[in-house]
């Protein structure tokens, strides 16, 4: 039923992506303010990294922390996203199947996957929510 399912027909085209020199803190109110959960971060057109609301959580300072709150916002927005990013990023095209992306999504324990043309520029993302919304619109048209 999904073998010919390809990743273009149900990738987010609209795709925001954030420079590897970005502070954390313009990741962050990026993702916020898009209500989006991941970045592509490319640099010179190309796909090197990603991150995720996850890795900037991470990298927030802790409440245990002795150091003043101005020290604090301090520090934090001197860090860059190239700090914090997954570099190893796993990508598709956009004619890879949905299930291949499902399965290398399932197998790497990732909810998304920027979708990258023959030349490395995001062209798209796929995530779980593309899949799920694949499933049920193939429920309903059945």
């Amino acid at each position: 039923m999904f073998d010919n399912v390809l990743v273009k027909d149900w990738m987010s085209s609209n795709v925001v992506s954030i420079d590897p020199s970005s502070r954390i803190s313009e990741a962050h109110q990026l993702m916020k303010d898009r209500k989006i959960r991941r970045l592509p971060v490319v640099k010179d057109g190309h796909l090197v990294g990603i991150v995720t609301i996850g890795d900037v959580r991470e990298a927030s300072p802790s409440d245990a922390t002795t150091l003043s709150i101005w020290e604090l916002n301090y520090l934090w927005a001197q860090l860059t996203v190239e700090r914090i990013m997954t570099k190893d990023v796993k990508s598709v095209t956009p004619d890879t199947p949905m299930l291949d992306a499902a399965e290398l999504m399932l197998n790497h324990k990732i909810s998304g996957l920027p979708v990258v043309d023959a030349h490395g520029k995001v062209v798209g993302m796929l995530t779980e929510s593309d899949i799920f919304r694949m499933l049920v619109k193939s429920r309903i048209s059945s």
